[in-house]
Order: structure tokens, then C-alpha cells, then sequence
């Protein structure tokens, strides 16, 4: 396995650190999602017939939904986990506000 790679923090004191695998199957999926909307471009631009691209629209917010599962699911068993395990309860509100977020 390659070395990791120093990642600067922007400054807010806030990182994750992830592992390779991690962050490759992530990287991977956005990839894909990125594919999909150059696709649906193309099918705007190519005049397709509006169902065609609803149904594109659709896989891509499925494959959003599926990517924020994984994602939130990380971050409940990791961040949240630790801060709570260190007394810091202020990130269940943080947790609450991102899935009402996600829930619009």
C-alpha cells in the first residue's frame, strides 16, 4: 500500500481522516455520479425525449442517496462515535441538522 498523502485542513479544525480504500470506493462512486450527469448534459444537448432524461435524473439522485448512506453511515460510527465518547454531545444537533438536510 502507498503512502498516504498529507491533506491540509482548511483551518476550521475539522478533518476525516479515511483510508485509502475508503476513500478510493467513494472517489469511485462520485466518478461514476459525475459520468452520469455529463450524460444527461449530452441528452439535453442531443434533444432526447424528456422521459429518457427524467429516468437519467432519477438514477442520479438514487445514486446521490446511496453515496450519503454510505457516508453518513461513516461518520456515525467513526466521528460521532468519538466526539460523544469524549463528552462532546454538541455533534448529535450537528448529526440531527445534516439529516434534515438530507431529508428535504
Amino acid at each position: 500500500m502507498s503512502e498516504k498523502k498529507e491533506k491540509k485542513c482548511c483551518g476550521c479544525g475539522r478533518h476525516k481522516h479515511r483510508s485509502e480504500e475508503e476513500e478510493k470506493a467513494l472517489l469511485n462512486r462520485l466518478n461514476r455520479i459525475e459520468g452520469q450527469i455529463r450524460g444527461i448534459k449530452n441528452m439535453v444537448e442531443d434533444e432526447r425525449y424528456c422521459i429518457d432524461i427524467l429516468n437519467q435524473v432519477s438514477a442520479v439522485q438514487a445514486a446521490l442517496n446511496s453515496f450519503n448512506r454510505i457516508l453518513l453511515t461513516d461518520h456515525i460510527h467513526t466521528c460521532v462515535v468519538e466526539r460523544v465518547e469524549k463528552g462532546d454531545t454538541e455533534v448529535i444537533d450537528e448529526l440531527c441538522r445534516a439529516i434534515q438536510k438530507l431529508m428535504k
